[in-house]
């Protein structure tokens, strides 16, 4: 595999031992981050914010906000804001490790709060359609340029095709946020699967969250053109095992880079980096360096408007 092959990552909550959930995060904690990143061939990620409290949503918008505007160098490799939650399925399994207690209902004037707070850096927003009445908030969102994602949700087909009527873009981490047991044919990942086209389908590539062989399914069954890699990497990527945070969640990250809450069994985020992921597809899955780079860096800067 090319070495100078680059990544863009819509799903970044941290890296090279930063939070970027964190309450207190700095400008040079997030110029520690950018720089390990560069280093690892990325040339742009959206920072990602998950479920809290929504009044520290808030302050974490602006404050990552603020830093992002006020240096050049962050902005160049902090493309963006991910907002993903609070506006998820709060049912277990499809929520994944996003706490109940701040799961809500999509709200639109809290919708336009957030969009307000970032001054137009949230590129991205993962909610759950079923739970979005008259799909109001996927709508605002749409006509205001945030691309709008399904994901951590359960919504029939005709949900999901309504509200791809709406303005919804994409698919977050397909194959996870939901159940380990799902009804044999009309599941999630099936009607997702099926809508390839419409919209473009994210995946985690680190041979944890899906297994590889099941992983080559779904990127034929999807095709190169509408499949993007993330990581969903949180602040053990590019870093030593250990205990770690994704906002207020402890984690413990070991050397088979699995994130678990501590004294749980579910999987909260990756350390898996793009150069290891590009591994994974090139080594074990077979892909092209043609298709690498189409679904790790070309699909991702179309669907930001930089190509």
């Amino acid at each position: 595999m090319k070495d100078n092959i680059k990544f863009i990552d819509l799903q970044v909550n941290g890296y090279a031992g930063i939070d970027f959930n964190s309450m207190i995060l700095t400008e040079e904690q997030l110029l520690v981050a950018c720089k390990k990143l560069e280093e690892d061939n990325v040339e742009g990620i959206l920072a990602t914010l998950i479920t809290d409290d929504f009044n520290k949503m808030i302050d974490k918008i602006k404050n990552i906000t603020s830093i992002i505007e006020g240096n050049d160098y962050i902005k160049s490799i902090i493309k963006g804001i991910h907002i993903e939650g609070p506006f998820l399925n709060s049912n277990d399994g499809y929520r994944g490790a996003h706490q109940r207690e701040f799961i809500i209902p999509p709200d639109l004037e809290m919708a336009k709060q957030m969009f307000d707070s970032a001054n137009g850096l949230i590129k991205l927003f993962t909610l759950a359609p079923e739970c979005d009445d008259n799909f109001s908030v996927t709508k605002f969102l749409s006509k205001n340029n945030v691309l709008v994602s399904a994901g951590h949700s359960d919504a029939s087909l005709d949900q999901l095709n309504e509200a791809i009527d709406s303005g919804l873009k994409l698919y977050t981490h397909l194959g996870n946020g939901s159940p380990s047991f799902l009804p044999r044919h009309d599941n999630i990942v099936n009607r997702v699967l099926s809508l390839a086209g419409k919209i473009s389908i994210c995946f985690i590539s680190d041979g944890i969250h899906i297994p590889t062989f099941v992983l080559k399914n779904y990127l034929n069954a999807a095709g190169m053109d509408n499949c993007i890699i993330v990581t969903d990497c949180m602040s053990a990527a590019s870093a030593p095992p250990g205990i770690y945070s994704v906002s207020h969640i402890s984690v413990e990250v070991g050397e088979d880079k699995i994130v678990r809450q501590i004294g749980k069994d579910n999987l909260a985020g990756s350390a898996i980096t793009m150069k290891e992921t590009e591994k994974i597809l090139s080594e074990q899955i077979g892909l092209s360096n043609s298709n690498i780079r189409k679904i790790m860096y070309e699909n991702a800067q179309i669907l930001l408007g930089r190509k």
